[in-house]
């Protein structure tokens, strides 16, 4: 895949190069070392509709430097100049794994230059009184040449400050405070990239922004972020409330697609609980199409949610081996010394590896193959041109709580035919109908809470609350299947199947425990004065 950094930086905007106030006064900076300059050749790579840029990605080829070859940078979710930048060697085509990284984005379109930039950069490090180096500033003198859609030029000078690995972020506001005072003021665009596109772009086709990164937030947990990202997106959308449903739905699906598109290169890398995000993408979208069949004709959305489902399926068969795992390990961390007889662990290991190293190929090849490409052009298709119903002209807060009522009436048809069925196979699969109702009726709570409020977020959370208790069920349901698979494998090695057994049995006690649980949590989710205040 090649080598990954987390690149922290800010670029600010100099009228020539050389301007620059003394950094040694910034707190915890005792010298500023001058490394002299360097000369930076990079051309920039992106589809001749600048997809990659448009999405705040950029791909280049750069010689010069201390790390010359080809450099990718991903944004990373809500934060101000932080994405990663993996690296590949020289070479004279784009390398295998960087274009399977851009492929979500680029799909089928050719990959051509599109922008030289020619930079002249003089180098200063910041270190503290040990020496230890805090970041790196340059004074860059950047010359820009089009390659694509005309010739032009343009030229600029910027001033780049990127954080060394390890350092509190902090310190960037500290030197920014110090620029400031000096009359240095943040660039207005987030990449030398941006700029001269914009700079150098054709003249009938100006004014043009590119989307740059929000610089509201610095959180580093990437999973929130992704989250808060898309809720933010669908609220920006709907405004106050007061737009169609039709509005809302499209923005809520908009999300949850550049959520899926965004997700694609960290699966492939397998980033900590990426596979999980994506797989919840798919499913948001599969059941928004359900939920609001009023707004969005179904003969035209149920196509592409069989995709979906296809697709929530294959990234499922790695994600729930890592959630089985997980289960698994902590019940025997909790088994007593004495009652854990046996090479338990070494055996769950060598279970675990073996299902696990299938099902990352299994996921990559599905990430490589024409049919997941296919579900994402035609999911584009779909919202470029939207089957939009009658009620999709309808105010959301009159179409909404309809379509929460309708999932909740169908929830709670379920989950009373499982409270009535007798422990066993049949109330299993039953409470496991009733979860993915739940989880339904959750997301469409979740998706109107926007618009609607208080209201719809009390809903979610209540269904949410429901989903909980059958899901563990499930997954103990899973686990016993497991558990009773490696205990004949232990078996049929020679060895004690004792703690197997003993684990199976804790399962079915889970399980019990979730059964008897579900009666109370359904009554508190089911309160009267919840449904009324949807109109219910």
């Amino acid at each position: 895949m090649g080598q990954t950094k987390r690149e922290i930086e800010r670029k600010y905007d100099v009228a020539a190069a050389g301007e620059l106030p003394d950094l040694t006064g910034v707190a915890g900076v005792a010298h500023v070392v001058h490394k002299g300059v360097v000369e930076l050749d990079a051309t920039y790579w992106d589809t001749p509709d600048q997809r990659l840029a448009a999405s705040s990605v950029t791909l280049r080829h750069r010689t010069g430097g201390d790390d010359a070859g080809w450099h990718l940078k991903l944004p990373v979710a809500l934060a101000d100049g932080v994405r990663d930048e993996i690296h590949a060697p020289l070479s004279p085509e784009v390398p295998r794994a960087l274009l399977g990284l851009v492929r979500s984005r680029v799909r089928g379109a050719e990959l051509v230059p599109v922008v030289r930039l020619l930079s002249a950069r003089e180098l200063s490090h910041l270190v503290d009184a040990q020496g230890a180096l805090l970041a790196e500033v340059s004074i860059d003198g950047v010359r820009a040449e089009r390659l694509t859609g005309g010739v032009a030029t343009a030229e600029w000078s910027e001033v780049e400050v990127e954080l060394a690995d390890d350092v509190d972020p902090a310190l960037l506001d500290k030197v920014e405070k110090k620029l400031k005072k000096a009359g240095v003021k943040r660039a207005a665009a987030a990449s030398k990239l941006e700029r001269a596109l914009a700079e150098t772009a054709p003249r009938e086709s100006l004014p043009q922004e590119l989307p740059t990164k929000s610089t509201k937030s610095t959180k580093s947990d990437k999973k929130a972020g992704k989250r808060e990202a898309v809720a933010e997106a669908v609220k920006e959308a709907v405004g106050d409330g007061t737009g169609t449903a039709g509005d809302h739905v499209l923005a809520y699906l908009r999300a949850q697609r550049d959520a899926l598109v965004a997700l694609d290169p960290d699966v492939r890398r397998d980033l900590p609980d990426s596979v999980h995000q994506m797989r919840v993408a798919t499913r948001r979208m599969r059941s928004a199409f359900k939920s609001f069949g009023k707004v969005l004709d179904r003969t035209a959305t149920d196509p592409v949610g069989d995709e979906l489902k296809w697709l929530a399926g294959e990234l499922g068969v790695d994600r729930d081996q890592e959630v089985l795992t997980e289960r698994l390990t902590s019940r025997i961390a909790e088994v007593p010394r004495t009652l854990l007889l046996g090479p338990v662990r070494g055996r769950l290991r060598i279970w675990t590896v073996a299902r696990r190293s299938g099902s990352r190929r299994r996921t990559v090849t599905v990430l490589d193959s024409k049919r997941y490409l296919a579900l994402l052009e035609s999911v584009d298709a779909l919202l470029a041109a939207p089957p939009l119903r009658p009620a999709a002209a309808a105010p959301v807060t009159k179409a909404l709580p309809k379509a929460l009522l309708k999932d909740y009436r169908r929830l709670a048809a379920r989950v009373e035919h499982a409270i009535e069925l007798p422990p066993g196979e049949q109330r299993d699969v039953a409470m496991h109908e009733a979860r993915k109702a739940a989880k339904r009726a959750r997301y469409a709570g979740e998706a109107a809470t926007p618009a609607l409020g208080k209201p719809a977020g009390k809903f979610a959370k209540r269904m949410k609350a429901v989903q909980s208790v059958l899901g563990d069920h499930q997954d103990s349901v899973v686990a016993r299947d497991a558990l009773r698979t490696l205990a004949i494998q232990a078996h049929l090695a020679g060895e004690t199947a004792f703690t197997w057994g003993l684990l199976y049995g804790q399962e079915e006690a889970a399980a019990t425990d979730r059964e008897r649980e579900l009666p109370g949590v359904w009554a508190k989710a089911s309160k009267a004065k919840l449904r009324s205040s949807l109109g219910g």
